[in-house]
C-alpha cells in the first residue's frame, strides 16, 4: 500500500511546457510552498525536445505573431504570447548559459547545435528553482477533492493543492504524448474540440503517383489548400520534399493541418502546388507564345527544375519534352500552365501521429483564464502547452507557445497556492 504523498503543485508532463511551468512555479514560491513536482511517464525525459529541429532544437522564432497559429482565437493566443515574448525566452536561456543564434529562416537554435544543451539547461533550472522531476511516473487519474486533487498512477498516490496539466496531445506517441491527458481533462469536465488530428505532418499520395517517383527531390513552391468549391483556405511558400510515400518538407507540414481540418469538417479540400512561385503565370504564358519556333517544352523550362521533376511536370501537362512550344494547341498550353502553376496533389491521407510534430485541437482557450492558464471549469487546475487548442507552424512557434503558457501557469499556480497555504 503506497502512502499518500502531500505536495503543493503537481505538474503532469515534463516536456517543454511542463519544465517551464516547474521552473517558474519554483521561482515564484520563494520557498513558501511544499514540494513542487513534475511527473512524466516517459523513460526518456524531454524526448520531444531532443528530437526537435533534427536534434538541434529550434527553441523559438525571431518573430512570433498570433497569425502563426491556428486553433483558438488569435486574440486569446495573443494574450498568452504577450506575457512571455521571444525576448524573454532568449533572456531566460542566456541566463541559463544557452546562447541562441538566428538562422536565415528566422529560427533560433542553440549555438552548440545540440538539443541536449537546451534540455540540460531546463533540468538544471528546475533543480535550482527548488522543483523536482520524477520519471517514469505515469498518471492514470486526477480527481478533485475539497482541498485540492487526488492523483493516482503506477505506485503513485499523491495529494496536490494545485495541478498543471502539460500532457501534450497525441503527436510522437513514443515520447509519451499518447492522448491520455485529453481523456483526463474531459473526465474533469472540460470539452475538447470536435476534431483532434495531426498537425505538421507529411501527406500521403496514392501508390505509384508520379510525385512519389521523384523521391529525394526538393524544390521551393507555394502550396495552397482550397475547398472543393475553390475557396482559398491557406497558402504557404517554402520547400517541398518529394518522398516515396508522398510529400513532406516545411511547406507541407505548415499546410497539412488546414487540409486535414477542412476534411475533418466535411469539406472536400484539396492541395495545389505552384512549382514556379516566383514567376507570374500570365508572363510565362506570354513567353511561351512569343518563343522562337525551335524552342522545345524542355528548353523553355531547363534550369528551373531538376531533370526528373521537369519531365514529370511536362508529362502531367500532357506534352512531350521535345514538343515545340509554338506548335502547342491552346489545350496543351493550358495543360502545361496548370501543371506548373496549379498542380493538384491527390492527397489520400497523412502519416499519422507517429510522424506528426504537433496535434491540432484540444481544450479551447475560452475555457481557460488567460492571465493564469487556470481552468474556468475546475478551480486549481491549470493547463499549458499542446493540450490547449493551439498549434503553430514550423519554425519554433509551438515551443514558444509552450514556454509562454508554461510560464503563466507555473507562476500563477505558485502565487495562488501561496495565498491558501
Amino acid at each position: 500500500m503506497v502512502s499518500r504523498e502531500q505536495i503543493s503543485i503537481a505538474i503532469i508532463g515534463a516536456g517543454a511546457a511542463g519544465l517551464m511551468a516547474a521552473i517558474h512555479a519554483g521561482r515564484s514560491s520563494e520557498g513558501r510552498l511544499g514540494p513542487i513536482v513534475a511527473f512524466d511517464g516517459a523513460r526518456t525525459i524531454g524526448a520531444k525536445i531532443l528530437v526537435a529541429g533534427g536534434g538541434r532544437c529550434n527553441v523559438t522564432h525571431h518573430e512570433v505573431l498570433p497569425e502563426d497559429y491556428a486553433g483558438s482565437s488569435r486574440n486569446a493566443i495573443r494574450k498568452v504570447l504577450r506575457a512571455y515574448p521571444v525576448d524573454a525566452v532568449i533572456a531566460f536561456f542566456e541566463a541559463e548559459g544557452v546562447t541562441l543564434k538566428r538562422e536565415d529562416t528566422g529560427k533560433l537554435f542553440p549555438t552548440t547545435n545540440k538539443a541536449r544543451t537546451v534540455l540540460d539547461a531546463l533540468l538544471r533550472s528546475v533543480e535550482n528553482a527548488g522543483a523536482e522531476v520524477r520519471h517514469p511516473a505515469r498518471i492514470d487519474s486526477i480527481d478533485p477533492v475539497p482541498d485540492g486533487f487526488h492523483i493516482q498512477g503506477d505506485e503513485l498516490d499523491v495529494h496536490a493543492e494545485r495541478v498543471i496539466l502539460c500532457t501534450g496531445g497525441k503527436a510522437l506517441p513514443k515520447t509519451g504524448s499518447d492522448g491520455l491527458g485529453l481523456e483526463i481533462v474531459q473526465r474533469l469536465g472540460h470539452s475538447v474540440t470536435a476534431a483532434i488530428h495531426p498537425a505538421l505532418v507529411p501527406l500521403l499520395l496514392p501508390e505509384g503517383d508520379a510525385v512519389c517517383e521523384l523521391s529525394g527531390i526538393a524544390a521551393p513552391v507555394t502550396l495552397s489548400i482550397r475547398t472543393g468549391a475553390g475557396r482559398p483556405i491557406a497558402a504557404y511558400s517554402a520547400p517541398i520534399l518529394c518522398t516515396h510515400f508522398g510529400v513532406s518538407g516545411p511547406v507541407v507540414l505548415d499546410a497539412s493541418r488546414y487540409l486535414l481540418a477542412a476534411r475533418a469538417a466535411g469539406e472536400a479540400a484539396e492541395a495545389y502546388v505552384d512549382w514556379l512561385p516566383d514567376e507570374d503565370r500570365g508572363e510565362f504564358e506570354r513567353a511561351m507564345l512569343s518563343s522562337s519556333g525551335q524552342v522545345t517544352c524542355q528548353g523553355i523550362l531547363r534550369g528551373r527544375f531538376p531533370e526528373r521533376l521537369l519531365r514529370m511536370l511536362l508529362l502531367a501537362g500532357g506534352v512531350d519534352a521535345t514538343d515545340r512550344v509554338r506548335t502547342l494547341t491552346k489545350v496543351q498550353r493550358i495543360g502545361v500552365l496548370e501543371a506548373l502553376f496549379n498542380h493538384r496533389l491527390d492527397v489520400v491521407g497523412d502519416r499519422g501521429y507517429t510522424f506528426a510534430e504537433a496535434t491540432a485541437g484540444g481544450v479551447p482557450l475560452s475555457e481557460i483564464r488567460l492571465d493564469s492558464m487556470e481552468s474556468r471549469i475546475v478551480p486549481g487546475l491549470h493547463l499549458a502547452g499542446e493540450i490547449c487548442d493551439v498549434d503553430g507552424r514550423v519554425g519554433g512557434f509551438n515551443f514558444q507557445w509552450a514556454w509562454a503558457s508554461g510560464f503563466l501557469a507555473g507562476r500563477a499556480a505558485s502565487r495562488l497556492a501561496a495565498q491558501t497555504s
